[in-house]
Order: C-alpha cells, then sequence, then structure tokens
C-alpha cells in the first residue's frame, strides 16, 4: 500500500497536493495477495479507470485468481489515498496492476515483477481518471518499496492513457520504459455505421458470398442473433458457448475452457458476475434452435473486448463464426455506450483482421525502477533469449491454429 501525501501533481492531473511516498506497511511485507482487495473498492477504482481493462475487472480477475489453470494466487501492486477517502473513512483505491514474479512468468530468477496474465491479452493496469500520474507513480514506487528492481507489463496499450501516465512517472525520476516486444491487432470503430464499415473492410463481392452463405445455412432453420444480457440469460447462454467451443479443435488440442474444471469454474463465476453489472454479455447465432456459434464479450466504460468465440464445426461451410462476427459488429455498432470494440486476438488472425480494420499497438514494456541498474540489462537480455528459443515453435503453433480457426 502506499499513502499520496504533498506531491506535486504531473501535468494533466485534476487533483492537486498530493505525495507519493511508501506506507509503513510497504516496508514490512511482499505484495499484498489479489485474493484480499476488498472488491467494492476495486470496482470503484474501474469505474473511475483512467483507460478500460475489462480483463482487470474485480469480478473477472478474483474469479480467475481463485480456480484457472495456471492463473491463481497472483498479488497486488496498489496505490492508495489516504487524503481522498470513503464514507467509512477508509482510503480510496486509486491504482492496481495484478502482478507475478519474473520467476513465474518467464522462469527469470530476478527481483522483476510481471503484469499477471487475466486470460485475456490486455494487461493495462487500472489508474485512477483524475489522478492517473500520482497513481502511476506510486505503484512504481510501492515496487521499489517491496525490493524489486523493475517492472514488466506484458500486452498493455501502448499509446494508452495508462502507459503516458506511467512514461510521465517514470520522466519525473529520470528514467523511460523500454519496449521488449510489440505488434498491432484488429479493432473496431463503433462509433461508425455498421454497413458502411463492413462493405469498406470486406468489399461487395465477399458481403455477397457471405449473404449467400447464410441463405444455405437458413435452410437448416431461420438464422437468428441472440444476446444473452441477464445474470440468468448469461448463466445459461455460457453453457452453449461452453458446448460449442468443446465441439472442435480447441478440444482437440486441450484448450476449451470447459476442459479443465478450475477454469471451468473461473468462467462459470465469472460471467454472470459481471453480467449483474452490466459488464458481460454473450452472443449466439442459431439455425432455428440449433446454436451454430457463440461468444464472450466484455464491456468495460465505452469499450467491448471480445474474449472467446466457439462454432459448431459441421456448420463451417457456412462460416458461422464469421456470421456471428458480423452480426456482433452492427450490435456493437448500434450501442452508443460503446466507441471502441478490442478483439483481443492474435496480430494477423484471418478470421477477425479482414473485418475490423482498425488497430492497436499492444506491446510487453520494461519498466526500471532505479538508474543505471545493472537488472534492467539483463531482464531484458533473457527475456529476448526465451523469445528467441521458443518464437519458432510459437509460429509454428499460430499457423496451425489460425488454419484451424479459418476452416472453422
Amino acid at each position: 500500500m502506499v499513502d499520496i501525501v504533498n506531491w506535486a501533481p504531473a501535468r494533466g492531473s485534476s487533483r492537486r497536493g498530493f505525495t507519493a511516498r511508501p506506507s509503513a506497511s510497504a516496508t514490512r511485507r511482499g505484495a499484498a495477495a489479489l485474493a484480499t482487495l476488498d472488491p467494492s473498492r476495486w470496482r470503484s477504482l474501474a469505474d473511475r479507470a483512467v483507460e478500460p481493462n475489462g480483463y482487470y475487472l474485480a469480478d473477472w480477475e478474483l474469479a480467475l485468481d481463485a480456480s484457472a489453470r495456471d492463473r491463481t494466487n497472483a498479488s497486488a501492486l496498489t496505490a492508495r489515498s489516504d487524503l481522498l477517502s470513503d464514507k467509512s473513512g477508509s482510503e480510496t483505491l486509486i491504482g492496481l496492476i495484478p502482478v507475478i514474479s519474473a520467476w513465474r512468468a518467464y522462469r527469470i530468477p530476478l527481483p522483476l515483477l510481471v503484469s499477471a496474465d487475466p486470460y485475456g491479452t490486455l494487461c493495462t493496469p487500472l489508474l485512477d481518471h483524475g489522478l492517473a500520474n500520482q497513481a502511476a507513480a506510486a505503484l512504481l514506487r510501492e515496487a521499489r518499496t517491496l525490493g524489486q528492481r523493475a517492472l514488466i507489463l506484458r500486452n498493455i496499450a501502448l499509446d494508452g492513457a495508462a502507459m503516458k501516465a506511467i512514461t510521465t512517472a517514470l520522466e519525473h525520476d529520470g528514467l523511460k520504459p523500454h519496449r521488449l516486444h510489440g505488434h498491432v491487432r484488429a479493432c473496431l470503430d463503433a462509433t461508425r455505421e455498421a454497413e458502411e464499415l463492413l462493405r469498406e473492410a470486406l468489399g461487395v463481392k465477399k458481403l455477397k458470398e457471405l449473404r449467400r452463405q447464410r441463405n444455405r445455412l437458413a435452410e437448416h432453420g431461420e438464422v437468428s442473433f441472440q444476446v444473452a444480457r441477464s445474470t440468468a440469460d448469461v448463466a445459461r447462454a455460457l453453457e452453449t458457448f461452453l458446448a460449442l467451443e468443446a465441439s472442435g479443435w480447441k478440444a482437440q488440442r486441450g484448450t476449451a475452457l470447459i476442459q479443465h474444471s478450475g477454469d471451468a469454474a473461473f468462467i462459470r463465476r465469472a460471467a454472470p458476475a459481471l453480467a449483474k453489472r452490466g459488464q458481460c454479455e454473450i452472443v449466439t447465432l442459431h439455425a432455428g434452435p440449433t446454436p451454430v456459434a457463440a461468444a464472450v464479450v466484455l464491456r468495460h466504460q465505452d469499450r467491448a473486448f471480445y474474449f472467446k468465440l466457439g462454432v459448431d464445426e459441421r456448420f463451417a461451410k457456412f462460416s458461422p463464426g464469421v456470421q456471428l462476427t458480423l452480426d456482433l459488429t452492427r450490435h456493437l455498432c448500434a450501442d452508443p455506450a460503446i466507441t471502441l470494440a478490442d478483439s483481443t486476438a492474435n496480430p494477423g488472425h484471418p478470421m477477425i483482421d479482414p473485418i475490423w480494420r482498425g488497430r492497436l499497438a499492444i506491446g510487453d514494456v520494461l519498466i526500471p525502477l532505479r538508474r543505471n541498474d545493472p537488472a534492467v540489462p539483463l531482464a531484458k537480455a533473457a527475456i529476448s533469449l526465451r523469445r528467441l528459443l521458443r518464437e519458432p515453435a510459437r509460429r509454428v503453433v499460430n499457423i496451425v491454429r489460425e488454419r484451424q480457426e479459418k476452416n472453422a
């Protein structure tokens, strides 16, 4: 925990008179266990976050931390303000990064903390909108207080407000971030008119072919697009999604959520809990009574996050995943509450990239905590070597996966 008192805020902040310093308790303990955080204060911070991240919402991350495969028992860097308090007089949470050790993340024996994998490819920290620069500085100071030499933020939005606040906090200490890896992935500008966007993205000929496939799919029953929003409806639709996901190539690879009891418990807890707060919906495409595709979509502030897609591969020749994504595109563009949808997909994804033509810059960033620290070049070299050794195998896996997804 970090107390915030009497520090001149960085430019652009809406609050004044704060200083970041470690609390007394932070000098005597390790990072707090994620499971010990107050969910209500976490949710309040998420509501005020300078940049949305559906995968670091409390109901998602706490469910993940409780049971998901290889993702349990994370810790947390937190920033709190003792000058801002709730009605009970407790400090306000103004910053949060779920973290794990570098050994757990990379098998690197260095005192580094790494942003925890939230089962979705986005680890952008939650920073209070009005105190983003101070919150970022406080989080870094807490990491220093805990004896850490650097912080690695994986899959962070490189051009987002959170990264800008972190960069500002580093500049205050004469430091700068080091980009370890970067790529762009598909996103949707949901402020546009859907049909115009789809025509530009796919062209008249491709859309005509997709309409032909949809008409053929309708021979198996009327094609309908359904959105589950309520807690009960999401819980029911989730079972449809889980069955579809486990019916095809994902089951063969062992990556379907329902194949692992911890993963299944996580998503069955998280999705209805988020739906209760309007932060999760499940979209399903039916041919008559038969579900042929379903997807989980998270929502945070004005952004949607396309988590996972499951299809019935018996209908593969009708492109059910693409058909669902077209309807999802129309659904999100028609919703005035959503301005952007993040595909959270791998770069160059064969299904989503041709449809959602916007691009988000995502990357892994190393945050030094002290000047001229020899641990920083050691960490960069170790991670580069690890990536070099693993990249050929990763590339083969991605090629196989993309072919399977395209065929489905």
